[in-house]
């Protein structure tokens, strides 16, 4: 094979099939509780705008009912593949790994069903679905694409007081998915920077891609008729975390801030709420009513309204409503809840950890906070809320700073990483077949 052939191997279209493997978590699965957040939401976007520009989906998740059916169109041209791996229900994510096989097994048996070459190129998500795909690809010669979403040794380092540490385990298991993936997507630069520095990830095989938000549901609207729907005063002072409520995303910080402002100043005890909208996660199982009972400890059980995991457009109504939306996590690789917020107008006070800092824009969309003493959170949070003139300055810059956070750019950043990845696997295929 001649130079000029191998060149013209290296022009790859992009794929016309994609396997994505999502094992320890369904995109069907309602964000905000469980094991169920920011990538669910990832991997449901994107897999409809890759339908969308003629990119067959099929989604690769363990089936957790015996009710499910095998499979699922989620939307036009993404199918939802359920794999039967050990017990329907109650196996925590801790205890997959011990299904991998079965799972590969299960993925194995449905691509084999298929004529041969079905898929062009495998994307996972998580470790757990990379040790996966790293099987899959070397059976069936395709590239494998890797979305980490968050990574072992970060969680580690910036790990929440009382927060159980990641294994070892996996640890291991991300490494090797590192270094057996052709192409890695990273969140931002700084996730990237980790990819390389904490992994060991060629850099010239790490690409940078944002996740987006909805642009048409997520958007500026109508203040007082959010609040009414969601039964909130129409002068109310209105903080809201959204997300999983465990020690890594810290909405113990908000409420510990939010008993240090009604100790500052005691007559926003008649305006103040402090919505929390998700459900117990991860580590946060193990302690439900922890939340809760810390509300009650600080005297501000009152002004706490917990509401459960809610679906898109209520959670429209919940951004527009408030003051200020409120991320303290101790590590995030994005925070599609930041982008969210900001989209409909509403400044974000966030930890400056991580993707954060990309995806607030301090001064500008909301302000970074560094460390998380809820003093400090107490003092951004009130700067806002005692400023009507700040708020609107910082309202008007989150929605500027979320449009640049759109889908179809994610979905176009990932046509072209998965072009990438094909075309150095045909450079590779052609390079091996010239003879010595």
């Amino acid at each position: 094979m001649t130079m000029s052939s191998i060149l013209t191997a290296r022009r790859s279209p992009r794929p016309r099939r994609v396997a994505v493997l999502s094992i320890h978590t369904s995109p069907l699965d309602q964000p905000g509780t469980g094991d169920a957040g920011g990538m669910n939401v990832y991997i449901v976007e994107t897999a409809r705008r890759l339908a969308e520009s003629g990119v067959e989906v099929e989604i690769f998740t363990r089936g957790t009912s015996s009710s499910l059916p095998p499979t699922v169109e989620m939307a036009p041209g993404v199918t939802v593949r359920h794999i039967t791996a050990g017990p329907f229900e109650g196996l925590l994510k801790q205890d997959l790994p011990g299904q991998l096989c079965a799972v590969t097994a299960g993925v194995m048996r449905a691509e084999a069903a298929r004529p041969e070459g079905w898929f062009d190129l495998i994307h996972s998500h998580y470790w757990l679905s990379g040790q996966v795909g790293w099987l899959a690809s070397e059976r069936w010669n395709v590239p494998l694409v890797h979305s980490m979403h968050t990574m072992a040794k970060v969680k580690n380092r910036d790990l929440a007081e009382g927060d159980a540490p990641e294994p070892t385990m996996r640890l291991i298991g991300e490494e090797q998915v590192v270094a057996a993936s052709d192409r890695l997507i990273a969140n931002t630069d700084d996730e990237a920077h980790e990819l390389v520095d904490l992994y060991g990830a060629d850099p010239h095989r790490v690409d940078v891609v944002h996740p987006g938000v909805d642009l048409d549901l997520f958007s500026p609207g109508d203040v007082a008729g959010a609040r009414r729907r969601r039964g909130l005063a129409e002068d109310a002072v209105v903080l809201l975390f959204v997300g999983r409520i465990q020690p890594l995303k810290a909405p113990d910080v908000l409420v510990r801030a939010a008993a240090e402002m009604v100790a500052r100043d005691p007559s926003l005890r008649r305006r103040l709420v402090v919505v929390v909208c998700g459900g117990p996660s991860g580590s946060g199982l193990s302690q439900p009513t922890a939340l809760i009972d810390l509300a009650r400890e600080l005297g501000i059980a009152d002004l706490v309204r917990f509401e459960p995991p809610s679906d898109r457009a209520t959670l429209v109504d919940w951004y527009r409503a408030a003051d200020v939306a409120v991320v303290p996590s101790h590590s995030e690789s994005f925070g599609l809840v930041a982008v969210e917020a900001q989209a409909c107008g509403t400044p974000v006070v966030a930890a400056a950890v991580g993707g954060l800092r990309t995806a607030v824009a301090d001064h500008v969309s909301g302000l970074l906070v560094h460390g998380h003493d809820p003093r400090d959170f107490a003092t951004a949070i009130t700067s806002i809320t005692a400023q009507p003139r700040l708020r609107g300055e910082l309202s008007a810059g989150a929605h500027m700073h979320a449009a640049a956070f759109g889908w179809s750019s994610t979905t176009a950043g990932l046509l072209n990483s998965y072009s990438a990845a094909m075309a150095n696997a045909a450079v590779g295929t052609a390079v091996a077949a010239v003879p010595s």
